[in-house]
């Protein structure tokens, strides 16, 4: 059984309204969620960039092939350099656009 049995009925403007559907959608939670935020005193996060999860699954695969690097240097002795430096550049490189990604200044709707 739901906890929720209150029903509050709350009127805006057309203004507020969009205003209110704007964030909703930015955030990707219902306007109902939304709403229990705010009343807990919490602003809902936006929904991160579209190309935030691609970079993520790509700093994946690169810690996957510096583990793999790890691994293999414990065992022979020896580690692979040009390989381990090769990943390393594209993990740097994966970080930038991942802060440009999260931090760069975007338009207003």
């Amino acid at each position: 059984m739901s906890k929720r049995t209150i029903e509050i009925k709350l009127r805006l403007s057309e203004n507020e309204f969009q205003y209110l559907n704007r964030r909703v959608k930015k955030s990707g939670v219902s306007r109902e969620g939304y709403l229990r935020h705010l009343i807990r005193d919490r602003i809902p996060p936006d929904l991160p960039p579209p190309d935030f999860y691609a970079t993520l699954r790509e700093l994946q695969h690169i810690s996957r092939n510096l583990n793999q690097i790890a691994r293999k240097a414990h065992t022979v002795g020896a580690i692979d350099v040009g390989r381990y430096d090769e990943n390393v550049a594209v993990l740097h490189r994966t970080m930038l656009q991942l802060m440009d990604a999260i931090m760069s200044p975007r338009r207003l709707e």
